[in-house]
């Protein structure tokens, strides 16, 4: 690998693990994680934000994200995109995108699957097993951490990785 590469290759994965701000919280059940969709949706600049979740398969990412749909105004079925990769909802505030990367084999279907332009536009990204399009996605505003605790409570980090993620953060310490 030559020298531009390498310095190219550290300087993404550098900028994928600066970590601006992050809360820690817990969700003792799906009753916790609802309330806190809903103060999330509630959060300026959430619209314009390219969200990660992270976690186990189980862990609750997809309950999370309905939770966080019904909260900004989606009625009806909400289907989970695992097959069909990206599910969008047209909403007053703008567009949502939920895209389930699960199924991915190789980072590079991101680019053929055309998603670079979806991230590119306006309206709020999420995005469940981003790791599975490592290199391809744009650096997350936010990244949700979910891990399953041995009562079934859920240990919930929030880290910010742009000055937008700490804005959204910030609007949930505004609403306590």
């Amino acid at each position: 690998m030559g020298p531009a590469l390498h310095l190219r290759n550290k300087f993404i994965f550098s900028r994928h693990l600066r970590i601006l701000e992050s809360h820690h919280l817990i969700w003792s059940d799906e009753s916790a994680c609802e309330t806190f969709a809903r103060e999330l949706a509630r959060c300026p600049g959430l619209m314009d934000c390219s969200v990660e979740l992270h976690g186990s398969l189980g862990a609750g990412k997809t309950t999370f994200v309905r939770h966080l749909l019904r909260a900004l105004g989606v009625e009806g079925r909400i289907k989970s995109p695992s097959y069909a990769v990206l599910e969008s909802y047209e909403l007053a505030q703008g567009l949502v995108s939920h895209f389930d990367f699960y199924r991915f084999e190789d980072p590079r279907e991101w680019e053929d699957a055309g998603f670079r332009e979806v991230f590119t536009s306006p309206g709020l990204k999420l995005s469940e097993w981003p790791e599975k399009a490592a290199g391809v996605l744009p650096v997350a505003d936010v990244q949700i951490w979910i891990t399953t605790r041995a009562d079934d409570a859920r240990l919930v980090e929030l880290r910010a990785g742009t000055p937008l993620g700490v804005q959204v953060l910030n609007g949930l310490e505004g609403q306590e």
